[in-house]
């Protein structure tokens, strides 16, 4: 493999990211690039070799430092072409962790796809084809989600539908300091924010502790 990619992947927050977790996020980007030719895995904008390394594989991988590792499961809710899920299992296939990653979508056929991504990588993955807004009593450690619905949307899910979770990752773009300031008018939340590596205008969330205020 070209060390100009080996390179590229060490940005990743983990020790020594190994050619084979290299290879996989590969095989990862040309599964992509096939089945965008029949259906909308991600943007036709986005789907280039190098654009999907870096603003779906890396921008994926960064949030690492922030899942729970302790707990049997983490959740993406509305995952569509698998991010940040399948990046994220590929990751914990690297660190040899029993961590389960549940994905909830509900198009069949983009749960085709994370199947046969899964199974041909050797994923620990759980696909899950259904709406998440019609599922209640769900317990797992982290959940995350990227591109999916409003922050307000997923925290109202989230305090719905899970009796019990560790916290909560949330990919936050351009608008996000605009959306954090009217979201914490309803909600108190218990969180920290880092820079993004991949966007110097995004930053990613992470939320212990939801509570909605009493307006």
């Amino acid at each position: 493999m070209d060390n100009t990619i080996l390179n590229f992947y060490s940005k990743i927050p983990i020790t020594d990211v190994s050619r084979e977790t290299c290879f996989d996020f590969e095989s990862l980007i040309s599964m992509i690039r096939e089945k965008n030719n029949e259906i909308n895995i991600i943007s036709k904008k986005t789907a280039g070799i190098t654009e999907i390394r870096e603003r779906h594989i890396l921008d994926s991988a960064q949030i690492i430092d922030f899942i729970d590792l302790n707990r049997n499961t983490t959740c993406d809710l509305g995952t569509g072409g698998g991010m940040p899920g399948l990046v994220i299992a590929i990751v914990m296939k690297k660190l040899k962790n029993s961590l389960r990653i549940n994905l909830y979508e509900k198009s069949h056929h983009k749960c085709a796809f994370l199947k046969d991504v899964s199974k041909k990588l050797n994923l620990n993955t759980k696909i899950i084809q259904k709406d998440i807004f019609t599922i209640k009593n769900i317990e797992t450690g982290t959940v995350m989600s990227r591109a999916f619905k409003p922050m307000p949307i997923i925290l109202d899910l989230i305090n719905r539908n899970f009796t019990k979770f560790n916290n909560i990752i949330l990919f936050m773009g351009k608008s996000g300091k605009k959306i954090l300031t009217e979201t914490l008018k309803t909600w108190d939340l218990d969180y920290e924010k880092k820079k993004s590596i991949t966007n110097n205008d995004s930053f990613i969330i992470n939320i212990k502790k939801i509570k909605k205020k009493k307006l």
